[in-house]
């Protein structure tokens, strides 16, 4: 009987050691709000900064890539203007009796003093953004109404002996 009382006493430790071992594996794995498997301190001190650095270095790089595709088309642009000029802002051109401008495609002018007159191979010659309507190759322009060269051929001459316009985009004067 006694051999029989040290078996169940073995096999009773051996079953308390198991759900002990394994109550504290389940313990240490799952956590819980007052004792977490990662602690807040950790996350704060060194997984944040890792990840706020790491966001800081690709948002430097992308700006710098930016920055230089953008000061490359930038300069292709300055580049394409070619022997005229062209600009973001208005230019503001005084024409001579005999000078002509040629007009890029895109190209706006607001004429301000003195008549100017419009030559185009095809219609509509200019696309007047003031009225909302087109017009023709030899037409004289309305003095302070912007219009808008869809096409590259386009040319403006003074009327009388001078005229100044103001000018925004691609043209050669010539």
């Amino acid at each position: 009987m006694k051999k029989w009382n040290k078996l169940w006493t073995i096999r009773l430790c051996a079953l308390v050691l198991a759900a002990a071992c394994l109550c504290g594996v389940v313990l240490a794995a799952g956590g819980g709000r007052d004792d977490p498997l990662v602690t807040l301190s950790y996350l704060t001190t060194t997984v944040t900064p890792d990840i706020l650095d790491q966001v800081e270095r690709k948002a430097d790089e992308r700006q710098a890539d930016l920055e230089k595709r953008f000061d490359q088309a930038l300069s292709q642009y300055a580049g394409s203007a070619g022997t005229g000029s062209g600009s973001a802002s208005y230019t503001v051109v005084t024409l001579s009796a005999g000078q002509q401008l040629y007009l890029g495609a895109g190209c706006e002018i607001l004429p301000r003093i003195g008549g100017v007159t419009v030559s185009a191979g095809s219609s509509p010659a200019l696309v007047d953004v003031s009225s909302g309507s087109t017009v023709s190759s030899g037409v004289a322009l309305t003095a302070n109404h912007l219009y808008m060269a869809t096409i590259a051929d386009r040319t403006i001459t003074p009327s009388g002996s001078s005229a100044t316009v103001l000018v925004r985009g691609e043209y050669v004067l010539g």
